[in-house]
């Protein structure tokens, strides 16, 4: 009688161990190896129709056939790259509630216009996927199909019973092949699932895009490696108390990962917001201080936001530095600046910054509307409502250049902004813009000297 093998596997990285360990040597974390049995790696091997891969020349493989299909979602085609690729496998990740099963019902009732799609419901039931696609006014033709199945093996058949060219496997956590004994969700199931159903994509030609939860540090559930498997990554970002959604590509094989999606959640579901910069700043109030609106860069879109700080006296004696959208440490930076470089005595002040609209910023050029709304704040005094202001602070309190400048520009002119303080050296790329007058400074204090003679 054969002795079944049995190893060790960290379910938070996958590593493996041919014993039980307290602390992964990988991940550092504890507690995290459970005992599973060992799969032989024939076991493992999935061809289609029995058909091995055979070596060809680049030269004579064709790409006359259509390479991608449109979603009729142009913030997702934007982020793909334009549209599906063909045998291409997608990951979408995000939030539990944050609209990833939306987004992929409405794009499965677009793409099945052209071609058949196969919707593989794991965790709810055919009826309530079909409630949900009523409730999102979603067109259900003749080529859109839902299966509630979590074995490995039925998804493949009713792949091929319905000839599906689009698959979308929601969730890869409920999915499980019979070959491994570990339970879903586990790292081997994981693991192992999307394998297969990556081999299964390239050997047929079928996109398929399989949904995938995160843990509380925000990554993808499951080993890491599964973000390498796969051709494409989505993130499906937002806060819960927002109706603004961000889908941002973190890898993608056939398209460039600067592109970034804006949605708005509704009761029908995700619309489109074409023009997010209008939204950002739309609430804007008048006559406050600690108020400025920067352009940032998300990708090759440039976005408007508004930036809020509040400077006041600390009590109990201990300093708080909050903020909401922005790196801490970049605040604690910042601030440390404009007490050595500008004087600004902040030692005995909270100070709170925030982005308005729950978004995420990590773009450099907000460094000088961040230091001008704490100074505002500061001394509580009003920036003009019709001025944008755009700069990397260095640590010397100069003020560096930013990349797409004439990009932002436009977007602040385009939305009635009259004036705009830039870094000298971006005098170059922005002097053509016609209607915005430009205010060019190299330093923290010269920015501070005119604003505060301005008002």
């Amino acid at each position: 009688m054969t002795k079944t093998k049995t190893i060790f596997v960290c379910q938070n990285c996958g590593a493996q161990s041919p014993k039980w360990l307290g602390k992964c040597p990988d991940c550092d974390s504890w507690s995290s190896f459970v005992e599973e049995t060992a799969i032989p790696e024939k076991s493992l091997r999935f061809e289609i129709g029995g058909i091995q891969e055979q070596p060809v020349l680049l030269s004579k493989v064709n790409t006359e056939r259509e390479f991608r299909w449109p979603t009729e979602i142009k913030e997702l085609d934007r982020v793909l790259g334009g549209g599906v690729v063909v045998g291409s496998m997608v990951l979408i990740g995000g939030d539990p509630g944050i609209g990833k099963s939306t987004l992929s019902l409405q794009m499965s009732s677009h793409l099945s216009k052209k071609n058949t799609v196969l919707y593989v419901s794991g965790e709810e039931s055919t009826m309530q996927t079909k409630m949900r696609a009523n409730r999102l006014n979603a067109a259900t033709g003749d080529n859109f199909y839902i299966v509630n199945l979590t074995n490995l093996d039925g998804i493949f058949e009713a792949i091929k019973k319905v000839e599906a060219k689009v698959v979308i496997v929601d969730s890869i956590q409920v999915i499980y092949t019979p070959e491994v004994s570990s339970s879903p969700g586990s790292v081997s199931q994981v693991r192992e699932c999307a394998n297969m159903l990556m081999k299964f994509a390239k050997q047929s030609g079928v996109s398929i895009f399989i949904i995938g939860h995160v843990t509380k540090e925000g990554t993808i559930a499951g080993p890491r490696v599964l973000e390498h498997i796969v051709d494409t990554v989505l993130y499906f970002e937002g806060d819960r108390f927002s109706n603004y959604r961000m889908l941002r590509a973190v890898k993608n094989r056939f398209g460039s990962t600067n592109e970034v999606g804006v949605f708005e959640m509704s009761g029908q579901g995700l619309i489109e917001v074409s023009n997010p910069s209008e939204y950002f700043i739309s609430e804007r109030t008048n006559n406050i201080s600690g108020s400025v609106i920067c352009a940032t860069m998300e990708g090759t879109r440039p976005l408007l936001v508004e930036i809020q700080s509040l400077v006041c006296k600390a009590g109990f004696g201990m300093v708080r530095r909050k903020t909401q959208g922005i790196d801490f440490n970049r605040i604690n930076l910042l601030v440390a600046v404009l007490e050595k470089r500008v004087g600004l005595k902040l030692e005995d002040k909270d100070v709170f910054v925030n982005i308005v609209g729950g978004i995420n910023v990590s773009d450099p050029a907000v460094d000088l509307s961040i230091t001008t709304a704490i100074t505002s704040s500061f001394y509580d005094k009003v920036i003009p409502k019709d001025i944008i202001i755009l700069g990397e602070v260095g640590l010397g309190g100069e003020i560096r250049s930013v990349t797409y400048s004439s990009l932002r520009l436009k977007e602040a002119l385009k939305l009635g902004f009259k004036k705009a303080i830039i870094p000298e050296n971006n005098v170059k790329d922005a002097k053509e813009i016609e209607g915005l007058k430009l205010f060019p400074f190299g330093s923290l204090k010269e920015v501070f000297k005119f604003l505060w003679k301005e008002n």
